[in-house]
């Protein structure tokens, strides 16, 4: 019993970068294409058409041509292309929406292509003919574009390109022309691959959006496409069959569409062998992407074990280049698929691209030997390019920016800036002063190889403040200033001055200002290219602090006193000396002057219009006598001056008697002095043996004959004295007594 075996797919997660374009030839005709291109193990073929005539290798068509997807992003290495118009219109890159360019000849009109489309073909091509395969299935893989996506594609709709492969011979009953079958449609379902039936909405998993070149980067010009899709039929070995390969536009002529043919993919073997990668190519990368061999044996075939010996030769060593393969390979009953995955190993050495050949020999029913093949290549880890830009600024910023554009890996790619931990190919750095400053970017792609640039920002600003200077303000007036001195200016430059003073209209758009308080002020300049600014502290002057002292503040008339002054911070002094007499001086200089009366001195000290005052009294005194006793007593004088003069007094007298009985008696009780014109007398007595008595000393001093209380035994004693009289004369002598007791 026939079983049709309604294909699989290879869809990619992403591409390798490439940036080349496909080629389009047309120098083969369509039988050398289908014979020495499409077709490949276990098929014969005869009897080839295009458009219903017979082709021989003179009949060139510009709609079935070869192409070449070598070193290009395109899943399809080369192959056979079938066109609605002129194949050079799938040359890349992808900048036109609906490219379309006339083909000869055109088919106007078949049933199959009517059918699958549900409208009337406008324009195509059927590419046709007769095949023996020695196998029991037959395979090819295909990718379907066109220029009608995405503008005519759902949610769009009304233009519905069709291409099928319409298969008929022993075991086939479709409901087609001759009984054919489609096997051109979507993986496990009888639904016919077109516009309408593959696109961003319906089945999106078997579609490649290309518009701008998304997908394919510079390789082909259509607009959208499917992923890498395979045919298979299940078939009879030895027996003929029929294939009709055929597309059209439908409702119009223009908007083109096409169907790459993978070359030799046109087979039918035993067990095939197939390479799937991540980049949709024959390529993997060391230390990035894999490889899948994927072994594949009729369903005719799945109820039996089969063992599927091969041999890996290329110029890579299993073990060092790549992991160690399991061989041979067991079909369990009810597997028909084995995959194989291999994997490069980094080895960190830059060497050219290494090859391994899966080869695998397997006998058909027919009895044919077959060899399936399959071609894997090691690419070596990328050197990672990274383009950027070394930007140049005229002025100092906070934000300038920069970009990197990685190349040379394999998409997609990320950025790391060393400033800020900024991510994307684009990112702001400052720059404050004239010189460089370096910030890193860091790319890393898709296999996480990364590189590094430097980013170089110049600042190259000539214009400048060079200097600022200030001039002090005093306390009590804004007589302050600021000056600026510029550099490097471009064009018409515009200055600036803020700060706490008023400027009047003289210091607006100047390098000057006048006239200020003390206080910050802030300058800026700005010219055809850039601004600056810079600010300068205006200082206040210390006021003016008066000071004076006097050499004297009292004394007799006349009074001459010397002032000093000793104020500070001033430059210019007013003196009023409280005398009649004022003066201005513009130093600290002394000043004398006489006074017969108090005065009150005020000094007056000046800095610009600040003023400071200081104050001294002096007290002028009347001298003279002051005691009334004197002849030149004055009674106006309120301070004496020493100058009292007086009468001559008389000179003290003295008399001392020579005895004195100490007794109760009223003769002679005690020793004392009879004197005129005392005022004081000093008395001493002292007995034989030297020792004193007696002590005494005032007006009238007098011995009562005892000594502590105790009677002084009688004798001679020996007296002195000393009488001092009214005029300060003073009268000395000395004598015995004789002390008697009766």
């Amino acid at each position: 019993m026939r079983k049709l075996l309604l294909g699989s797919f290879f869809g990619m997660a992403f591409f390798l970068p490439a940036f080349g374009q496909i080629t389009v030839t047309n120098t083969q005709a369509p039988d050398a294409l289908v014979q020495g291109v499409l077709l490949g193990n276990g098929v014969t073929a005869t009897n080839i058409t295009y458009n219903g005539s017979a082709v021989n290798a003179q009949q060139l068509q510009t709609n079935v041509t070869y192409f070449d997807a070598t070193n290009t992003s395109f899943p399809i290495q080369r192959g056979v292309l079938l066109t609605t118009g002129n194949g050079i219109v799938a040359v890349g890159p992808n900048a036109v929406n609906g490219e379309s360019m006339p083909g000869t000849p055109m088919v106007t009109a078949d049933a199959d292509l009517n059918a699958i489309s549900a409208a009337n073909v406008t324009n195509g091509g059927i590419l046709e003919f007769d095949f023996v395969p020695t196998g029991d299935t037959v395979s090819f893989k295909y990718v379907w574009a066109s220029e009608e996506y995405p503008e005519f594609a759902p949610p769009n709709g009304g233009v519905n390109d069709v291409f099928g492969f319409f298969i008929s011979g022993p075991g086939f009953a479709g409901p087609y022309m001759n009984g054919a079958e489609n096997i051109a449609v979507i993986p496990g379902t009888a639904i016919p691959i077109g516009i309408n039936n593959v696109n961003a909405i319906t089945n999106q998993a078997y579609y490649v959006s290309n518009v701008g070149g998304a997908a394919y980067g510079t390789a082909i010009e259509y607009d959208g496409t499917t992923v890498v899709m395979q045919a298979v039929a299940e078939v009879q070995c030895g027996q003929t069959y029929h294939i009709k390969l055929a597309l059209c536009n439908v409702l119009d002529q223009g908007w083109d569409s096409g169907v790459f043919l993978e070359a030799e993919s046109f087979a039918s073997e035993a067990v095939n062998i197939a390479v799937a990668t991540v980049s949709g190519d024959t390529t993997v990368v060391e230390g990035c992407t894999n490889a899948q061999f994927i072994f594949t044996r009729p369903t005719s075939q799945a109820g039996d074990t089969l063992s599927v010996s091969y041999s890996i030769g290329g110029t890579a060593t299993m073990g060092t280049d790549y992991n160690n393969m399991t061989n041979p390979v067991v079909f369990l009953p009810g597997e028909d698929t084995i995959i194989l995955v291999l994997n490069p190993i980094q080895d960190g050495i830059n060497d050219s691209p290494e090859t391994v050949i899966f080869t695998a020999t397997t006998i058909t029913e027919c009895g044919d030997t077959i060899i399936s093949q399959g071609v894997l290549y090691i690419l070596d880890g990328p050197n990672l390019v990274i383009n950027e830009t070394d930007p140049t600024v005229q002025c100092a910023t906070d934000s300038v920016l920069m970009s990197a554009f990685a190349s040379g890996g394999y998409p997609p790619y990320t950025y790391s800036w060393s400033y800020m931990g900024q991510t994307g190919d684009t990112a702001y750095a400052p720059i404050y002063q004239n010189g460089t400053v370096d910030v890193y970017v860091t790319a890393t792609d898709g296999c996480g190889f990364t590189g590094v640039d430097t980013v170089t920002i110049t600042m190259n600003q000539t214009l400048a403040i060079d200097t600022l200077i200030s001039y002090p303000a005093t306390a009590c007036n804004p007589d302050g200033a600021v000056s600026a001195f510029v550099s490097g200016l471009t064009g018409q430059p515009q200055y600036n001055w803020t700060g706490p003073g008023n400027p009047g209209p003289n210091n607006i758009n100047a390098t000057v200002m006048q006239n200020i308080p003390s206080g910050w002020y802030y300058f800026s300049v700005s010219d055809n290219v850039c601004s600056v600014n810079d600010s300068v502290f205006v200082d206040p002057s210390l006021p003016p602090v008066a000071q004076l002292s006097a050499s004297v503040t009292s004394g007799c008339d006349p009074l001459t006193v010397t002032f000093t002054n000793t104020s500070q911070n001033a430059n210019n002094y007013v003196w009023n000396f409280g005398n009649g007499n004022n003066a201005n001086v513009g130093d600290l200089s002394s000043q004398t002057q006489t006074y017969s009366n108090d005065a009150t001195i005020q000094l007056i000290a000046f800095q610009g219009q600040c003023t400071d005052t200081a104050y001294v009294t002096v007290n002028v005194e009347i001298c003279g006598c002051t005691d009334p006793l004197a002849l030149n007593f004055n009674p106006n004088a309120t301070q004496s001056d020493n100058s009292c003069t007086y009468p001559i007094p008389p000179l003290p007298t003295v008399e001392v008697p020579n005895v004195f009985t100490p007794n109760d008696d009223t003769d002679n009780p005690v020793f004392v002095l009879t004197t005129t014109n005392a005022t004081d007398i000093e008395l001493t007595i002292i007995n034989r043996w030297g020792s004193t008595v007696y002590e005494g000393k005032g007006i009238n001093p007098a011995w009562d004959g005892k000594v502590n209380s105790t009677d002084a035994a009688e004798g001679v004693y020996f007296y002195k004295y000393i009488v001092t009289g009214v005029g300060g004369d003073k009268l000395e002598g000395h004598g015995f007594l004789q002390l008697i007791r009766d």
